[in-house]
């Protein structure tokens, strides 16, 4: 993986924080927001970098969360309304897509 700047941590941390309660953003919506080549990217920040974010708001295009993830992840978003269906975000009702202004 190249270099990650600070820079660019920074930008996933602020979209992050973005994430209107009630709603969900994918690795890839977060990436082409920030500019970055690759989820992947986004996907080691939020593993190294979110502690105080709400990290449960960000999950695959798939809409399932990660099996390690998934109960705590649900749980989260279901709380705060996000519609779920046998364990999947249902991402057409709830998706929020950062601007892509950087």
């Amino acid at each position: 993986m190249a270099a990650i700047t600070e820079g660019e941590v920074e930008i996933v941390r602020a979209l992050v924080a973005a994430i209107p309660v009630g709603q969900v953003s994918t690795y890839g919506d977060l990436a082409t927001a920030a500019g970055l080549s690759s989820p992947r990217i986004v996907g080691w920040i939020m593993r190294t970098d979110t502690a105080d974010l709400p990290w449960h708001r960000v999950v695959p295009a798939s809409g399932r969360p990660a099996p390690h993830l998934a109960t705590r992840q649900l749980e989260r978003l279901a709380a705060e309304g996000v519609p779920i269906t046998d364990g999947r975000i249902r991402l057409r009702e709830c998706r929020w897509t950062p601007p892509s202004d950087r």
